[in-house]
């Protein structure tokens, strides 16, 4: 076993004393699942014969749920509505044992909800409930005053933005102030209009393209990509920028000048719904317990190439992310 695997499986084994908080938009994926036989009469669409229904976390839940498996200890925070996606939502984290003391009800606002019309395994239609602008100032309050009551509790804080009215400047920039005063370590699942709001976080895990697309940097090669990297460190004075490339692996650029790649270790690729949200969430459970920013990577990718692997949103458990960090780094040595 190789001092890297040694370590790797070590941070693993003491993902139970990480305490990581969670905030983003809160979203419910609502899978309608059946076969199609015919051709409507009315319009060329297929009729769907319903065979079941089956509802999931989504958005910042999905992050909880995939650092829950892992076995860290997790708080969520978020916004839904009064309506029954809502109560829908708050059933499944309270099925994880989740705290939902820091899920806000607003009136007037709906819960924002994806339908998923599912067909022999083929997605035929999606469509969304949602609002998309911010949220009122006295729910603004309420998620701050949630923040500021936990931080002293928590390692790591993870913002996953969808923009969908949680994340904003302000709310940005107090938690990072407040984060920093306790030590605790702020990272961010970004969206690129958004992407000033987080100056001042640890690190951000934009995909290439939104990496581009912050920078305005076209990305084609490792030159481009190196370019990217150093931009997006020098406008968010950050510790550290994870630029996720699918196929590619991932990039590590951090601020001292150290940069690491990290090849792909996923053997077969069947759905990458959720991987990023796998990616951030390992992350900070290995930060959370000590790891330096190229080993909670290598291990995110490990992570990330086991659920791609898998059809649907997936999370993984410890048993799987060890038998990974085996397979892949033995695959990495020959």
């Amino acid at each position: 076993m190789t001092a890297l695997s040694q370590r790797l499986h070590g941070y693993l084994d003491r993902f139970s004393d990480a305490r990581v908080l969670v905030i983003g938009d809160l979203m419910l994926d609502h899978y309608v699942w059946g076969r199609v036989q015919r051709i409507s009469p009315e319009a060329p669409v297929p009729v769907v014969d319903v065979t079941s229904e089956s509802v999931m976390l989504g958005g910042a839940g999905n992050v909880f749920l995939n650092l829950a498996s892992l076995g860290a200890s997790v708080r969520v925070c978020g916004v839904i509505g009064q309506d029954a996606a809502g109560e829908a939502l708050l059933d499944v984290l309270r099925g994880q044992g989740a705290p939902v003391d820091g899920i806000v009800c607003e009136e007037g606002r709906p819960t924002t909800q994806k339908t998923r019309v599912v067909a022999h395994q083929q997605q035929v239609v999606r469509f969304d409930r949602e609002r998309r602008g911010e949220i009122a100032p006295k729910t603004h309050a309420r998620l701050l005053d949630y923040l500021e009551g936990h931080l002293d509790d928590v390692q790591c804080v993870v913002v996953s933005d969808y923009a969908k009215g949680v994340i904003s400047e302000d709310l940005m920039r107090r938690l990072t102030a407040s984060a920093s005063q306790r030590g605790v370590t702020v990272m961010v699942d970004p969206k690129v209009p958004h992407m000033a709001f987080y100056r001042g976080s640890h690190i951000v895990t934009p995909n290439h393209l939104e990496a581009g697309q912050a920078t305005d940097i076209e990305i084609t090669d490792d030159e481009s990509l190196r370019r990217a990297g150093r931009r997006l460190l020098e406008l968010l004075d950050a510790q550290a920028v994870l630029v996720t490339r699918g196929e590619h692996g991932m990039s590590l650029f951090e601020a001292e000048g150290a940069e690491s790649h990290v090849p792909t270790v996923a053997q077969q690729v069947f759905d990458v719904t959720g991987a990023g949200d796998t990616v951030i969430a390992t992350l900070a459970a290995a930060r959370a317990v000590g790891a330096d920013w190229r080993d909670a990577a290598t291990l995110a990718n490990c992570a990330a190439g086991y659920v791609v692997g898998l059809v649907g949103t997936a999370t993984v458990k410890p048993d799987a992310l060890h038998r990974q960090i085996d397979e892949s780094l033995d695959e990495r040595s020959r």
